[in-house]
């Protein structure tokens, strides 16, 4: 396996048909005064599409991702994207961090240098990381499968390969979203390999919950929450699950489409009750996002993990890791909150449980340092157990 060195750079004749499709949009109508309550506002929309098509510079999105080194190389027929940063520590600890949905790369470009040069901010530098950012498999720049079954578990192996191929036999890992799922599923697969994870969706995989388990009061209340989430607000993840190709043609033909499914989630998961996203991420990190799906034209590819999620091995009932733990919670999103005892059905070795008390889904966009400060303290903490 080959790793070569790669340049993002998108032709200017992909900027101009953007801009050009942006300029052909034909809007919807809207009820007056709706606001969110029947999804993303008119009034927003035309907003940030407006600054995407007349101020939004994608070459400076380019310029800070080409200020990390960025590779490619091909594992099991993928051609994978990852961005890959040494520590200035002595001897740094390894540690992959994959993005979630409907994420990208870019959204976790802001962590790096807390956790490569934490000397810098305060930190030891003994407490450096050598950090790996891919692309998940049918995100950005790294290809898709056209393979039916390839899920969350294929992409664990994957992300093995590239570590090992990297020359670190063992490492840690920090995730959420899909990025946790495929991590958590790696925990189950290679315990051998993972020196600890560290997560802010715990909880995602589920453990194994059979008509018979007895759950605590917590458990119930959480399970019975998540429910009505899943009623209220996951009619994508239903559609995507069943149908996803059928969305395809839609999402990949009009930038405004992509870019209203998109940042919906982006608002919903971050702080509803504040009514304005703006507040926690600024214009030009939210498209830079939506511009990376549009560029690789990849939506198509990363909304099939839901459907393929149908093929995946999920944990039963003699499922558990030993794999050390760490769990930071963010503070808006309910069905993201479990409680401990639920997420020490699959993974009993917690040693870090933290509240962070800010920041949604997107947590580590929003507060870099903060995660990345956790991360650290965590991954202290195993380094000091390991040791006893």
């Amino acid at each position: 396996m080959n790793i070569s060195p790669f340049n993002i750079k998108i032709s200017n004749k992909q900027i101009l048909d953007l801009k050009k499709r942006i300029e052909l949009t034909r809007w919807p109508d809207e009820i007056p005064g709706s606001q969110w309550n029947y999804g993303i506002p008119l009034e927003f929309m035309k907003s940030i599409i407006g600054y995407w098509k007349d101020h939004f510079d994608w070459r400076m999105v380019e310029e800070k991702m080409n200020m990390y080194p960025n590779y490619k190389t091909n594992i099991d027929g993928i051609e994978l994207h990852y961005v890959h940063v040494r520590g200035s520590g002595s001897n740094p600890l390894p540690i992959i961090i994959p993005h979630g949905w409907p994420g990208s790369f870019y959204e976790m470009l802001d962590i790096i240098p807390y956790l490569t040069t934490p000397e810098k901010f305060g930190g030891d530098r003994n407490e450096s990381f050598d950090v790996v950012i891919p692309s998940i498999p049918g995100h950005g720049f790294s290809s898709s499968s056209l393979r039916p079954g390839f899920d969350d578990r294929k992409v664990a192996d994957i992300f093995v390969k590239l570590m090992n191929l990297l020359g670190y036999d063992k490492f840690g890992a920090h995730g959420y979203d899909l990025g946790a799922s495929i991590l958590g599923l790696m925990c189950l697969d290679y315990p051998e390999k993972m020196i600890g994870y560290h997560t802010t969706s715990p909880g995602n995989p589920s453990p194994y919950i059979s008509k018979d388990t007895v759950l605590t009061k917590a458990e119930e209340k959480f399970l019975a929450y998540c429910k009505q989430w899943y009623n209220d607000e996951a009619g994508y993840a239903h559609l995507l699950g069943t149908k996803p190709q059928t969305i395809a043609y839609s999402l990949n033909d009009s930038p405004v489409g992509l870019a209203a499914f998109i940042l919906e989630k982006w608002y919903l998961w971050t702080d509803p009750p504040s009514g304005n996203i703006l507040n926690h991420f600024d214009k030009d990190t939210l498209l830079a996002n939506v511009s990376i799906y549009w560029l690789t034209e990849t939506i198509n590819a990363s909304n099939r993990y839901y459907y393929e999620g149908k093929y995946t091995k999920w944990p039963d009932k003699n499922d558990f890791s030993t794999v050390p733990l760490g769990v930071s919670l963010n503070a808006t999103q309910y069905h993201e909150r479990p409680p401990k005892e639920y997420v020490e059905r699959l993974f009993p070795n917690i040693v870090y449980w933290k509240d962070l008390n800010v920041g949604g889904h997107f947590v580590a966009t929003e507060e870099p340092e903060l995660v990345a400060k956790s991360i650290r303290y965590f991954f202290n903490k195993v380094k000091y157990n390991l040791s006893l």
